[in-house]
Order: C-alpha cells, then structure tokens, then sequence
C-alpha cells in the first residue's frame, strides 16, 4: 500500500481542475492498493485555484496570495493519513509546490525548474517515508 498525488490516479484536483494520469501509475494500481491524496485539498485550497510555487519559505500564488499555511496544513493532513495506513512509500507528482520529489518550480512562474522538494515531500520524507515520483516508476 503507497500513497498516490490524487492527479497521477486521474483525479481532478490539479490547480487547473484537470488530471494527469500517469500510464506507470494506473498500471501500478492494478495490482497494489495505492491510496489517492491531494495535499492542495487537504489544506483547504478549492479547485480550481490560482497556481503556486515555492518562494523561500513560502508557496505564492501567481497573483501574490501566501499559501503557505494551506500547503502546510495539507502536508500535515497527508503525513496524519501516511500514519494511519502505516505508509512506507508515496508516489507524488513530480515539480508540484507540494508534492514534487527533487524538482520544483523556482517560484518565478517563468517555468524555470530548480533542485528541491515540494512542502508535502519534504515532510513526509522529514518522517521516514519514501518519496518517490511518476517519474522514478
């Protein structure tokens, strides 16, 4: 059992209201419980929202709105639903604010990717788990 970026499964919740499926996710769910999150939801963010990106300490929306505390709230959340399944690994979608393993928008909006994680994998990896992207299936 894994936790999964909600978006990765085909779920709706991206900023933009859309999804983003990933083939090497929906073919790991065929055969492994991988249990959808949305750390943007979880913190009470609506969708759609204005999209963000990590500057310093905080996560910006791209009409100056600080978000910081919804991103941490839903990093929390998803820490508290790892917990409770007793979650080893997650897959998180990759240059995410919240859920990008190693890569992240530098926070400009120009589309400039730079080395880092997102407020949720950074936490959850903080904890002991296992932060994987689609792109390291």
């Amino acid at each position: 059992m894994k936790l999964c970026s909600a978006c990765l499964l085909g779920l709706k919740c991206r900023y933009n209201a859309a999804s983003k499926p990933d083939e090497k996710v929906l073919k790991l769910a065929k055969d492994e419980i991988l249990i959808p999150v949305c750390p943007e939801q979880l913190g009470g963010l609506s969708t759609p929202r204005k999209p963000a990106e990590q500057q310093g300490e905080k996560v910006m929306t791209k009409d100056s709105k600080d978000v910081t505390e919804n991103f941490q709230r839903g990093a929390q959340q998803t820490l508290e639903i790892a917990k409770l399944y007793k979650i080893k690994t997650a897959i998180l979608k990759q240059k995410s604010p919240s859920c990008g393993c190693g890569q992240i928008y530098d926070g400009t909006f120009s589309g400039t990717i730079i080395v880092g994680d997102g407020v949720t994998a950074k936490l959850l990896k903080e904890n002991g788990i296992e932060v994987l992207s689609e792109d390291d299936l």
